[in-house]
């Protein structure tokens, strides 16, 4: 819970974005956005304590941070490289920029001990069958399991994937279904995907000129073997990049392949909206 200090602060600077003739999205209310021209726009992305600005051009970005220091106490650092864990670099010449959090990976690899492990080529192999049978089955893996920090590596994995790495989205959504009772050969997957993440550490999304919005839809009938729902995939890409990805079981159990696609469909179309 936000403090009244916290609240008046956010009061106080969502009211200044408003006398600038900022307005706030209606999308998600960390960004604030205004128009400068038919088609370009200045935009303000505020995340606790953390301002990102991006605009066509420097004089705008230089103009606004003028105006924010006169009203608040900042710290200018300058062109971003690094947010929440995320790497940022670029290439100004071919105007593009690249995100990636290759130095988190690696802290999160060493920090679940595998560092040393074999790379594999894939996120998620065949072979794993999972169920959610009681786990542990027997004492001496309760007691191994007492030693695995399976939520924290989950959550990690979790983190990675909602940033920067949609090639482990599905892998993560099946392990993320057993944070409850977990057993060795749920915990065994989630080493398999850090052993593809060792694999993929340069993996990043690599974004360039603004261009074709491209949706790609996929389903999975009855994939789970616990209670037969099914698979709801997509990812966007624009220009190439994937800018929203998703992978989760549906909410309702279908009947049909045919019903498994018109679910799918329909959650690519609500985020296309």
């Amino acid at each position: 819970m936000a403090s009244n200090n916290h609240l008046d602060n956010g009061k106080k600077f969502d009211s200044f974005m408003v006398s600038i003739n900022f307005s706030r999205s209606n999308y998600d209310s960390c960004v604030y956005l205004k128009k400068l021209s038919s088609e370009e726009f200045i935009y303000l992305l505020f995340y606790v304590d953390y301002m990102l600005i991006v605009a066509p051009n420097m004089e705008e970005i230089v103009r606004l941070k003028e105006q924010l220091g006169l009203a608040f106490e900042m710290k200018d650092l300058g062109a971003t490289k690094r947010i929440l864990s995320m790497e940022i670099s670029r290439d100004r010449p071919n105007r593009k920029l690249f995100l990636s959090q290759k130095e988190f990976a690696k802290k999160v690899i060493c920090r679940f001990g595998m560092e040393k492990a074999k790379i594999v080529s894939t996120p998620l192999a065949t072979h794993f069958k999972l169920l959610a049978t009681p786990s542990p089955k027997s004492k001496h893996e309760k007691k191994y399991m007492e030693n695995v920090s399976y939520s924290s590596a989950v959550g990690s994995l979790m983190y990675l994937m909602v940033c920067t790495r949609p090639n482990i989205a599905q892998a993560v959504s099946v392990v993320s279904r057993y944070l409850a009772c977990p057993g060795r050969r749920h915990w065994e997957v989630v080493k398999w995907i850090f052993c593809y993440l060792k694999g993929t550490i340069n993996a990043h999304l690599e974004f360039g000129e603004i261009g074709i919005l491209t949706g790609y839809v996929d389903s999975d009938f009855g994939g789970d073997l616990n209670k037969r729902r099914s698979l709801t995939c997509y990812a966007f890409t624009l220009e190439g990049c994937a800018i929203s990805w998703k992978s989760t079981l549906q909410s309702t159990i279908a009947l049909s392949s045919t019903e498994v696609e018109y679910m799918v469909i329909t959650e690519a179309i609500k985020e296309v909206i």
